[in-house]
């Protein structure tokens, strides 16, 4: 069984990648693995941080990891830049861990798409900053990010 298409498709003009972005964003915000998982090529290969994951099965495997251990996750994503097949992204998110710590994760990825639209490449570098809980700047209801939510840019961050 073939992939099917993931719109927006490649070559991204900044409407279509700003787009693709916010999907991404809408995914993750989600907190489902199988359902972020299909936006990946079947052997999509991943650098996250310092482990190597390589495609979708592997993909669900660590997603439902990291949110068993990133409770509350709360994620906004931001286009960098784009070119054809390519988008690069900013981020930062916000979450805690089972003792009830907070942090708040800011990192860059690099994506890389085949045709019909789904990532072929994911290239995450992450740093993780120890928040108290009055600092959080991420207070919208688990899931979706609200559009009259502040972007990264207007957050100062």
């Amino acid at each position: 069984m073939s992939d099917v298409e993931r719109p927006p498709v490649p070559p991204f003009t900044s409407e279509s990648a700003a787009q693709k972005v916010r999907l991404a964003e809408d995914g993750w915000n989600s907190r489902d693995p199988v359902r972020v998982s299909l936006a990946y090529t079947v052997d999509c290969r991943w650098r996250n941080r310092a482990e190597f994951v390589t495609g979708r099965d592997a993909i669900q495997t660590f997603l439902a990891t990291k949110w068993r251990r990133e409770l509350d996750y709360r994620l906004i994503k931001e286009l960098w830049a784009f070119d054809n097949n390519r988008i690069a992204v900013r981020f930062a998110y916000e979450w805690h861990d089972d003792s009830g710590n907070w942090f708040r994760s800011f990192g860059n990825e690099n994506w890389e798409f085949d045709d019909r639209g789904l990532m072929r490449k994911r290239y995450a570098s992450i740093n993780d900053l120890p928040i108290s809980i009055q600092n959080r700047s991420f207070h919208w209801p688990l899931g979706r990010r609200p559009d009259d939510h502040p972007s990264l840019s207007e957050l100062g961050f």
